[in-house]
């Protein structure tokens, strides 16, 4: 009996112990954008397809026809931000207190954002704005893993395509090239860049 009780209590306490390990994990890392100040900074990503407010096409782009919600490493990406801009107009109260307007300046706005359980993989996002829309985007991956790499590769090859003519106001990405992680950190990405962009 007494082997018994004191099984129990290993057990219970084992039981314990995984709860608290996954609530602290699942509070690790959060969804950030900040705006770069580093050239150098940066991680991986991974891929998506483009919707807009505007549009009420089907942006699920993948680029074996499937769409994926998550990659080989987890079902859940988390991710922080952090860029810089270079607009062609100076900076307004909107863009000072972190505020998406609405209303846009045209000019260049690099972001970095990094995902992953651990902040591992990140990407460098420059987004190009001229007349409210996008006109150029360019996807720089800093993977932590050759899947990562994978990932983020594909994803910065097919992004230009989803988003480049798209406004910026309210768009956001679906998964594309199977790279959900990638996908959430360039949409992070884009609320910062909206920030940034605001007039």
């Amino acid at each position: 009996m007494n082997v018994t009780r004191g099984g129990r209590r290993t057990l219970a306490m084992a039981a314990v112990g995984l709860v608290a390990a996954t609530t602290l994990l699942g509070g690790c890392g959060s969804s950030e954008a900040i705006p770069m100040n580093d050239e150098y900074a940066g991680n991986s990503g991974e891929s998506s397809a483009a919707s807009d407010n505007s549009s009420s096409a089907d942006a699920s782009g993948s680029s074996d026809g499937s769409s994926a919600s998550a990659d080989a490493s987890g079902s859940s990406g988390w991710s922080s931000l952090s860029g810089s801009a270079s607009p062609s107009a100076s900076s307004s109260s909107a863009a000072a207190d972190g505020k998406d307007s609405g209303d846009y300046r045209d000019g260049t706005y690099s972001v970095n954002s990094k995902y992953g359980p651990v902040n591992e993989d990140s990407i460098d996002v420059k987004v190009t704005v001229k007349d409210q829309k996008i006109t150029d985007v360019e996807v720089t991956g800093h993977p932590f893993t050759s899947i990562s790499k994978k990932r983020q590769d594909a994803f910065a090859k097919e992004i230009p395509g989803v988003v480049v003519g798209k406004k910026l106001k309210g768009l956001d990405v679906d998964t594309v090239a199977g790279a959900s992680w990638t996908t959430e950190a360039f949409n992070k990405a884009l609320e910062t860049a909206r920030e940034q962009a605001s007039q």
